[in-house]
């Protein structure tokens, strides 16, 4: 895929999402993830009508700047509990419907704003919906606990490496957080797993996410979306 036909397509598919607003009724906090599919979702919110009466919270400063310079008004974290939809991406997406998320490294914030909202929205290119999940799965770490965790993940046989940024430094969250990226040979239950990383002590989020969102968008090869309704 051309990076002008996946742009095409995610330009396409941005617009078809946006009538999802009116699925969701009286929409008016609108959760925003992170990355560039997102990016088109927030462009295509500044075209609105009605924008001046929409909020916007975003779970990443990139998004933050983009939704501002698109003029839209942004909510502060008092509002998570009433996010009425959320649009965002993932990484990769099973043939459950179950995601990998966090290769940004807002997959705290990002899961926060999924299980609050009453809709969920998730776009992403063709390449992204798989089988089954193989990526290693991003775990976000306080840094006291760095040692701790990748020992810890070590014994259930994950193959843990901490994320470090080009020029070898380590990649510190927004939240003041390390992120290790665990990798497993498989994974043959994702709820399973999902809780049973978070038990471990000094884990503040999981980059599985299991809950089933109500919309997939994919963007296809030849310029054109798909929508699924799980």
């Amino acid at each position: 895929m051309s990076s002008s036909t996946l742009q095409n397509a995610f330009q396409k598919l941005a617009q078809d999402a946006i009538g999802e607003l009116s699925s969701s009724s009286g929409s008016r906090i609108i959760g925003l993830g992170s990355g560039s599919t997102v990016a088109y979702i927030v462009r295509e919110l500044a075209h609105l009508p009605g924008k001046a009466s929409i909020e916007v919270i975003p779970t990443s400063l990139q998004i933050k700047l983009e939704a501002e310079k698109s003029g839209l008004r942004i909510a502060d974290e008092n509002s998570i509990p009433r996010v009425d939809i959320v649009f965002d991406g993932a990484d990769q997406i099973d043939s459950k419907f179950y995601m990998i998320k966090g290769g940004g490294g807002a997959l705290l914030r990002e899961k926060v704003l999924i299980l609050a909202a009453k809709r969920v929205v998730i776009v992403a290119d063709s390449a992204k919906f798989v089988e089954n999940l193989n990526k290693p799965v991003p775990i976000e770490v306080h840094p006291f606990a760095r040692s701790f965790v990748s020992n810890r993940l070590a014994q259930m046989s994950a193959r843990p490496i901490l994320r470090v940024l080009d020029k070898g430094y380590p990649f510190v969250t927004e939240n003041g957080n390390l992120i290790i990226d665990a990798a497993f040979d498989f994974i043959a239950d994702t709820r399973k797993k999902e809780l049973e990383l978070k038990s471990i002590p000094g884990v503040l989020e999981v980059g599985l996410f299991s809950r089933i969102a109500d919309v997939y968008y994919k963007a296809k090869n030849d310029g054109s979306f798909e929508k699924i309704m799980p």
